[in-house]
């Protein structure tokens, strides 16, 4: 019956080339790729924004024994498998789980981008790259003549049906976007802000950033549309799921497992 069901290495091979996976550079605890194996066939696959609790019940609610995640089994460092680190990992083994985490190869995939389609789901155009990181473009960017209130009020939409609330600088008020640039997650910082600034950036929209990115953002007349790190990047791993399943005739499911931020 699983003849024609693939392997988790097929799966995990294809997705290494079709993202880059290995020539994409990323912080330490991303660990890109295949992050744990499982025994038997793929019956199905689970997407999550991050790996936890939550998003391990949710494929095994589903029957999957694939979970594709943004944000990795090792994203907070090495720690002690014991406590809520052990009973992930033994429903994962008890479950036959494997998973696969794809990071900024994900964010800054043409197609299955989170940065593409958060601009997609804006309504906006990308003609360009933005957010550089070790070399490489994770964001993108382009032009337009739209009031920046039409923008702001698509994202808060977006925002609320990921479970998340926007925020946003001043400036979105009485002006139009004709330059603008997206960088999902965690993506207002002093080199983001320092290459819109170059760029000729007017609007500005992330998942989040430190308070002080606010601040300096009002010093150069930008706006910043702080549209949530859990939303903003629940549009990569559902869209390659949904690939996966129309690859390899699996089902594929998203695990709703918002953090608010």
């Amino acid at each position: 019956m699983h003849a024609n069901l693939p392997s988790i290495h097929e799966i995990a091979e294809y997705l290494d080339g079709l993202l880059e996976t290995q020539s994409v550079p990323d912080y330490p605890g991303a660990v890109n790729g295949l992050q744990l194996e499982n025994a038997g066939p793929i019956r199905g696959v689970t997407a999550a924004v991050d790996f936890s609790t939550r998003a391990i019940d949710a494929a095994i609610e589903t029957n999957a024994n694939l979970l594709v995640v943004h944000h990795g089994m090792f994203w907070g460092g090495a720690t002690p498998l014991k406590g809520a680190s052990y009973n992930r990992l033994r429903k994962l083994f008890e479950h036959d789980i494997g998973v696969y985490s794809s990071h900024l190869p994900l964010d800054r995939h043409p197609t299955f981008g989170n940065n593409v389609l958060l601009a997609k789901e804006l309504g906006l155009e990308p003609t360009a790259s933005f957010a550089q990181y070790e070399g490489s473009s994770i964001g993108v960017r382009g032009s337009c003549d739209v009031e920046t209130e039409t923008i702001l009020k698509t994202a808060i939409e977006f925002s609320k049906a990921n479970d998340t609330v926007l925020r946003s600088t001043r400036f979105a008020e009485r002006r139009r976007t004709l330059h603008w640039a997206i960088c999902t997650g965690a993506g207002a910082s002093a080199d983001t802000l320092k290459e819109a600034r170059e760029l000729g950036i007017d609007t500005l929209i992330v998942g989040e950033g430190p308070h002080w990115t606010a601040v300096e953002a009002e010093e150069q007349g930008l706006c910043v549309i702080y549209a949530g790190h859990y939303a903003t990047e629940t549009l990569g791993v559902r869209a390659i799921s949904e690939h996966l399943a129309t690859r390899y005739g699996i089902p594929s499911s998203f695990a709703r497992a918002s953090t608010g931020l």
